[in-house]
C-alpha cells in the first residue's frame, strides 16, 4: 500500500532519536497517563525572541490566547509579550490575572452587554465589530460614568493572499466595512470614549512572507487613510497576525526575518505605534500530542493503530476543523523516531466514528501495543478547539513543560 506523506515534524525535535521534551523522554511525561498535552516553554520563549530579533523594536507583540488558552502557559507568556488579545468574557478574566487591563483588547462579534459592561469598567479595549456594538458600549459608559476604551475593527476592502482562514476582502460578521469607519471614529470621539485606535485582520495561517509583507503594507496604508478621513491620529495600529505555521507536506516556514525587514520600512506612513497579534506562531510548534496505542489490528489489508485519544481531544489533526482536504499532521513512534519505516498504518482513536482518524496511511517504524504515538505542531486549536465532551471519554491532559 502506498503511503501518504506527513508534515514536517519542527527542527526542535528532529534531530532526536527518542522523543524529549524540556530535558525529559515522553516515555517519563506520559508516565502519569494519556492522552497528552504537552506545551514547551523553551520553545516558546524561542518563537518570542525570534519575533524580537526580527521586528522594529516599535512593533508591539500580542498573545492572542483563543490559539491556547491553558492558563500556565497564559501566565508564562505574559510577562514577555506586550500585550493579550482575547475573544471572550472568560478569556477576558484569564487576562485580566496576569496582565493590566490597558494591555488587554477584546474582539469578536456578538459580544453580550454584560460583556461590554465588564470590560469597560475594568478598562479593556474593546474592538468593535458594528455601529451597533458601539452605540450599546457608549450606552454603557454614560450610564456607569466610565469613558470606553474603544478601537474599531476595520473590515478590510482586500484579504491575505494564500491564507488559511480568510478575514477580509468580503462580506463578514467581523469588523466594520472600511467605507464607514470614518463616520464612526468620529462619532466615539464627540460622545467622549477613549478612541484607541484601530484592529486590522485579513486573514491567518500565512506562509508566504512576501504574502504577509503585502498585506501589511495595505493595512498600513488603509489605516492612513481612514485616520486622514476621521481627522484623528491613532493612538495603535493592530495589524492582526497570520503569520502560519507548517502543517502539512509540503509546506514552508515563514520568512519572519523578511516581513520584519519590509515592515521596518513601512512604519513612517503612519506616525502611530504598531502591534501584531499572533497566536498559532507562538505556540503551534511548541506543543506535541502523546497519545497510547491499544490495539493493533488488522482488516482487509490495512492495519490500523487505535490510540487512547482522537478528535475529541485534537480535533484538528483528524482534518475536521476547516481543512477542507485530508492531509497528515507530523506524526512519529515517540521512541523511535530516527528509526526506518517498517510498515504503513491508519492511526485512529477510541471514538465510535469513521472521522476519528489521526493519521491516514502513514509509513512509520512498527509500533506495538504501549507505545507512544506523537503528533507534532499542536500546540494551537488543540485541547479547547476540541468536543471533548463527544461521547463520554476522558479528558485530555495538559502540561507546560520546563516552566
Amino acid at each position: 500500500m502506498n503511503a501518504k506523506p506527513i508534515g514536517p515534524i519542527p527542527p526542535h525535535y528532529g534531530g532526536q532519536a527518542a522523543l524529549e521534551i524540556a530535558g525529559r523522554s515522553a516515555t517519563d511525561w506520559a508516565g502519569a497517563g494519556t492522552p497528552l498535552y504537552l506545551y514547551d516553554l523553551a520553545a516558546v520563549q524561542a518563537r518570542i525572541a525570534r519575533f524580537r530579533a526580527a521586528m522594529p523594536a516599535q512593533v508591539a507583540l500580542h498573545y492572542a490566547i483563543k490559539a491556547n488558552p491553558f492558563s500556565p502557559l497564559i501566565a508564562a507568556i505574559a510577562p514577555q509579550v506586550d500585550g493579550i488579545d482575547v475573544a471572550s468574557a472568560g478569556e477576558m478574566a484569564k487576562a485580566l490575572a496576569v496582565l493590566p487591563a490597558t494591555t488587554i483588547s477584546f474582539a469578536g462579534p456578538g459580544k453580550r452587554d454584560a460583556e461590554l459592561e465588564a470590560a469597560i469598567r475594568a478598562g479593556v479595549t474593546l474592538n468593535l465589530e458594528s455601529e451597533g456594538e458601539a452605540e450599546r458600549a457608549l450606552a454603557i459608559g454614560e450610564r456607569t460614568g466610565i469613558a470606553p476604551r474603544l478601537a474599531v475593527r476595520v473590515n478590510p476592502d482586500f484579504e491575505l493572499r494564500g491564507s488559511g482562514m480568510k478575514m477580509g476582502g468580503r462580506a463578514s460578521p467581523f469588523g466594520i466595512d472600511a467605507a464607514r469607519v470614518p463616520v464612526l471614529i468620529r462619532r466615539l470621539i464627540a460622545a467622549g470614549a477613549d478612541w484607541r485606535g484601530f484592529h486590522i485582520y485579513a486573514g491567518s495561517q500565512a506562509l508566504s512572507a512576501e504574502a504577509v509583507i503585502e498585506t501589511q503594507s495595505a493595512t498600513i496604508g488603509l489605516a492612513a487613510r481612514l485616520a486622514d478621513a476621521a481627522g484623528a491620529r491613532p493612538p495603535l495600529v493592530n495589524l492582526g497576525g497570520g503569520f502560519g505555521i507548517p502543517y502539512f507536506p509540503g509546506d514552508a516556514s515563514l520568512d519572519v526575518e523578511a516581513v520584519g525587514a519590509a515592515l521596518a520600512s513601512e512604519l513612517e506612513r503612519l506616525d502611530t505605534y504598531y502591534a501584531i497579534e499572533l497566536g498559532r506562531w507562538l505556540v503551534g510548534e511548541a506543543g506535541i500530542y502523546l497519545a497510547r496505542v491499544i490495539d493493533r489490528k488488522e482488516s482487509q489489508g490495512e492495519t490500523f493503530l487505535v490510540v487512547d485519544g482522537g478528535l475529541n481531544h485534537h480535533l484538528a489533526a483528524t482534518g475536521n476543523f476547516g481543512t477542507v482536504v485530508r492531509r497528515n499532521y507530523p506524526v512519529a513512534v515517540a521512541h523511535r523516531m530516527h528509526d526506518a519505516a517498517e510498515e504503513v498504518v491508519t492511526i485512529v482513536g477510541p471514538l465510535c466514528t469513521p472521522l476519528d482518524r489521526l493519521a491516514d496511511r502513514v509509513a512509520l517504524p512498527r509500533a506495538e501495543v504501549g507505545d507512544l504515538i506523537a503528533i507534532f505542531a499542536s500546540g494551537a486549536y488543540g485541547a479547547s478547539a476540541s468536543p471533548q465532551g463527544f461521547l463520554g471519554h476522558p479528558p485530555v491532559r495538559e502540561l507546560l513543560a520546563g516552566n
